[in-house]
C-alpha cells in the first residue's frame, strides 16, 4: 500500500484535526514530525520531509496542511526524489497580514512545481489566504484548485471531522499504483 506522508503546519494538528484523525484510522499514514512546532524554519522542515520521503518504500503521498504545504512547495522545488502526489490543503499566503511571524524563510514561494501530481483545496474565507492567492498559486503550480465554500482554514475548527471527501481523494491516488 503506498504510503500516505502528512505534513502538518505550525503547532501541528490536533487530535481532534483530519490529519490526526486520518493518521488514527487509516494503514499506512505517518506524520512527518518536526524538530520545533512552534517556531517553523523553512530549511529545517523542508529536510525532515526530505529525510521522510527518502525513507517511505515507495513514492509517497503528501498531505500537508496550512504551512506544511509551503513546505511541500519548497521541497519540491529542490527535491529530485519522486512524490506519487500532493493534496495541499489551505495554502497560506507568506506574504499575508496574518502569516505567523515566528515562521521563518517561507517567503518567496516558488512559482512552480513542474511535474507533481497536486492539487490545492482551499475556503472563500481562510483567515491566512484569499480566494485570489489560492486560486493565482494553483494556478502556478499547475494544481488541480478545488474551492469548499466559505469553511474557515480548512482545520478542526472548519467541522470537516473525518474529512471523507479528501481521504477519497487519497484513495483514487493510492488505487493508481
Amino acid at each position: 500500500m503506498r504510503p500516505v506522508l502528512l505534513v502538518p503546519g505550525i503547532q501541528n494538528s490536533g487530535p481532534a484535526h483530519w490529519q490526526s484523525r486520518w493518521e488514527a484510522l487509516q494503514p499506512g499514514v505517518t506524520r512527518v514530525m518536526q524538530r520545533d512546532w512552534d517556531q517553523p524554519v523553512c530549511s529545517e522542515w523542508v529536510q525532515a520531509l526530505d529525510t521522510a520521503v527518502h525513507a517511505a518504500a515507495e513514492a509517497p503521498i503528501v498531505v500537508a496542511h496550512s504551512l506544511g504545504c509551503l513546505v511541500v512547495a519548497h521541497w519540491a522545488a529542490q527535491s529530485r526524489r519522486a512524490l506519487h502526489a500532493a493534496l495541499l490543503v489551505a495554502v497560506p499566503d507568506p506574504n499575508g497580514p496574518a502569516f505567523p511571524r515566528e515562521a521563518t524563510g517561507f517567503a518567496p514561494l516558488p512559482s512552480s512545481l513542474p511535474g507533481r501530481r497536486l492539487c490545492c483545496v482551499s475556503s472563500q474565507d481562510d483567515p491566512y489566504s484569499t480566494e485570489a492567492f489560492a486560486k493565482e498559486t494553483a494556478r502556478q503550480w499547475r494544481a488541480e484548485h478545488i474551492e469548499m465554500g466559505p469553511r474557515g482554514h480548512l482545520n478542526a475548527q472548519s467541522g470537516l471531522g473525518d474529512w471523507a471527501e479528501g481521504w477519497a481523494r487519497v484513495v483514487r491516488w493510492r488505487a493508481e499504483g
